[in-house]
């Protein structure tokens, strides 16, 4: 079966930084899999956050975290990342990450959660 495990979010302080992973099992990585964070702060709906093509290794990110965020892939580990740099506490929130093969995300993960708080 399909597995998705979130780790390292966790309460740091505004400006700092944190690294979330996610490893995967149950999937089929020879086939067109795409690998993605989103995000679901307190009283808003679970909303985009970055991408990764497993193949190619293209990554798409939304436009509140470019140049903050950087979404990347180990594909000896079947495992993807997100390195969050300059946080505020616009990005507390419980973090997921999610996969699928058909231009949707079909899986998802338990959610990690992250506070930004001083």
């Amino acid at each position: 079966q399909v597995q998705l495990v979130e780790s390292g979010g966790g309460l740091v302080q505004p400006g700092g930084s944190l690294r979330l992973s996610c490893a995967a099992s149950g999937l089929d990585f020879s086939k067109n899999l795409m690998m993605g964070w989103f995000r679901q702060a307190p009283g808003k709906e679970r909303a985009f956050v970055a991408s990764v093509r497993w193949r190619t290794g293209t990554t798409d990110y939304a436009d509140s975290v470019k140049g903050r965020f950087t979404v990347s892939r180990d594909v000896n580990k079947n495992t993807i990342y997100l390195q969050m740099n300059s946080l505020g506490s616009e990005d507390t929130a419980v973090y997921y990450c999610s996969s699928g093969f058909a231009g949707s995300y079909d899986y998802w993960g338990q959610g990690t959660r992250v506070t930004v708080s001083s």
